[in-house]
């Protein structure tokens, strides 16, 4: 049965999604000083099962688990695998501003991708938007100053590949069912760290155990409204709402984790947020959509 469209309501259900996907990362960053990102993705991804199955009980439309696009699925799992080990490690290894202003790139990032893709067209104002945004960028990371590292280059794969994610539930979600679109990329994420665990293994105490089960269902009930919100509403609405992540990161990045926020930094993640603005207005016609 068709979900009734309600613009007002995907925007919310995207704000309050992406406030939770914020809490998740800064519950990485936290953890990250103590234990690797893999044994911390193992840990919530193993707390994430019952979730999805109390969510598959709770689905009165019910189906099996069986793919509707098999291909699709193996290549969001594949994506959401190196995407975690990636996020994790830059999360853990960079300030948390560094690490946003590259993620905040995957809006520009999905506009590229989404002409192969989706065969949705770029247009020279677009295009030059996505220069604009890499400009940004460079301003935030001031090549040949703070000096470059494996992880900004992971955090850069983790905004290609998270990219690629969304246009694949884009072109997939209204198709496969959601738990379907849950359950094989944490089953594939939880099974690949599981054969790094040995390697990295650090014994956690019962508190940071239940943060990793935060963590777990933080990501459950944003990816549940994420999924909602790109079925109720167009992308024009709920891809802005992306932003109010930068907001809470900085909070905690300022107040709780003592990172300074100096002027390049502010002015490098306005002029990204400004070319991800820009072409999402140009998308609201329906020239392109843009998960975010």
């Amino acid at each position: 049965m068709p979900v009734r469209s309600s613009p007002l309501l995907g925007a919310l259900c995207s704000l309050a999604a992406f406030a939770l996907y914020s809490l998740s990362d800064i519950t990485i960053k936290f953890l990250g000083s103590s234990y690797s990102p893999a044994q911390i993705l193992f840990f919530s991804g193993m707390a994430g099962f019952p979730l999805i199955f109390l969510q598959m009980m709770a689905d009165k439309q019910g189906g099996s688990l069986r793919p509707v696009l098999p291909k699709w699925t193996v290549a969001r799992m594949v994506i959401v695998i190196l995407n975690g080990l990636m996020v994790a490690y830059a999360f853990t290894a960079l300030p948390l501003s560094q690490a946003y202003a590259i993620f905040f790139m995957m809006p520009l990032f999905i506009c590229v991708l989404a002409v192969p893709i989706l065969g949705e067209p770029i247009d020279l104002p677009r295009g030059l938007a996505v220069l604009v945004g890499l400009v940004g960028v460079i301003i935030v990371l001031r090549p040949g100053q703070l000096g470059l590292t494996w992880a900004h280059l992971s955090a850069l794969g983790g905004a290609s590949l998270g990219a690629l994610y969304y246009i694949i539930i884009r072109k997939t979600g209204g198709v496969e069912r959601a738990a379907v679109i849950m359950v094989y990329p944490m089953l594939g994420q939880v099974v690949s760290v599981a054969l790094l665990l040995p390697l990295v293994y650090q014994p956690m105490s019962a508190a940071h155990l239940g943060l990793t089960g935060l963590m777990a269902l933080q990501s459950f009930v944003g990816s549940l409204l994420i999924i909602l919100a790109y079925r109720i509403a167009p992308a024009i609405v709920v891809a802005p709402m992306q932003y109010v992540q930068i907001i809470v990161a900085t909070l905690f990045s300022v107040f709780y984790f003592g990172e300074p926020m100096d002027l390049p930094t502010v002015a490098g993640i306005a002029v990204i947020i400004a070319a991800g603005l820009f072409i999402m207005l140009r998308s609201n016609k329906g020239q392109a959509t843009l998960p975010a």
